[in-house]
């Protein structure tokens, strides 16, 4: 079995940042990770990846071959790679044996929970590769400033992880921004709850642009709270130990823990006994982690736990 993680997400909100931030810690850790761009408008990358998909198809030679404009290239670009999967899959296989894999999708949100070419090329991956992916969803944080922008934020993620069927964890990139968006309506507890989104109501109302829906955003406050998946928890990427706790719930979400819980345990030790040198601080970032998983049944993990939460207090 390969274990990865497929990161989606809004333009801006940190994707490409994300896998370069994540790459470092992962190969910090032992393991050896490959990260896949298959972003064809993603010109500039502060990673090495081992697959491009811009070797098979960019965004930009389609949008003049065929006079579309951004989102209907991305549309093509993404229907061009589910015809032409054997390419893909073929320059996957080499990596198969030892890699962790990360793959940095578009950042085009209609192709993660309006159309189904994302998710067939994901599926496909899975199936023939016998893939186990963790779906990573980024937003940007400012949006929690904004009482309609937050609930907007909340459907689009909780349509996406609908929509691709994963193990899933929700991202609110730019935590350390938000303060300079302005005061928030509640404590940041509220927002990472997400027990009762009703109390959103009155901050709406006073909102003109937002009032006169006030019927519309109610039923869909509704809809959010009557799923019940949508639960947040932070992370300063730039802290080892937090970013050790977030790869500690990916790989319970994917099972990467239960594949190899002695394993893993060696490498949170490695982690926790290093030096804290790593060269993230060229790419600052701090995120705020919305969870969603499947549960999986475990053996061990309370111990495992307890082990790695020690360490990583070293």
């Amino acid at each position: 079995m390969v274990f990865g993680q497929v990161v989606v997400g809004p333009p801006g909100s940190g994707k490409t940042t994300y896998c370069n931030g994540m790459s470092q810690f992962l190969n910090l850790i032992g393991r050896k990770v490959a990260i896949v761009n298959l972003d064809p408008a993603n010109d500039s990358l502060p990673y090495e990846c081992a697959v491009n998909i811009e070797e098979l198809v960019k965004l930009s030679d389609v949008m003049v071959e065929h006079s579309l404009g951004p989102n209907g290239g991305l549309v093509y670009c993404m229907d061009y790679i589910e015809k032409n999967i054997d390419w893909l899959e073929a320059k996957l296989e080499p990596l198969l044996k030892d890699h962790y894999l990360l793959f940095d999708f578009p950042g085009q949100v209609e192709l993660f929970f309006l159309h189904s070419n994302a998710k067939s090329v994901i599926m496909k991956l899975i199936k023939k590769l016998n893939l186990r992916l963790t779906a990573v969803h980024l937003v940007d944080a400012h949006l929690c400033s904004d009482p309609g922008k937050y609930v907007s934020a909340l459907l689009l993620s909780l349509s996406t992880m609908l929509h691709l069927e994963l193990p899933h964890i929700n991202v609110l990139s730019k935590i350390d921004l938000i303060e300079s968006y302005g005061r928030l309506a509640f404590n940041l507890d509220f927002y990472t709850d997400v027990e009762d989104l009703s109390y959103l109501q009155h901050h709406l109302d006073q909102d003109p642009r937002s009032a006169k829906y006030r019927k519309l955003t109610k039923e869909l406050c509704e809809v959010i709270d009557n799923f019940g998946l949508v639960s947040f928890t932070t992370l300063d990427i730039q802290d080892k130990e937090s970013v050790g706790n977030l790869v500690k719930l990916i790989d319970k979400s994917n099972g990467y823990i239960f594949a190899g819980i002695e394993a893993s345990a060696v490498e949170f030790s490695k982690i926790a006994i290093g030096h804290n040198d790593w060269d993230y601080y060229r790419y600052p970032c701090f995120l705020v982690i919305c969870i969603f998983w499947i549960h999986l049944p475990f053996t061990s993990w309370l111990t495992l736990e307890n082990f790695i939460t020690c360490t990583c207090a070293l």
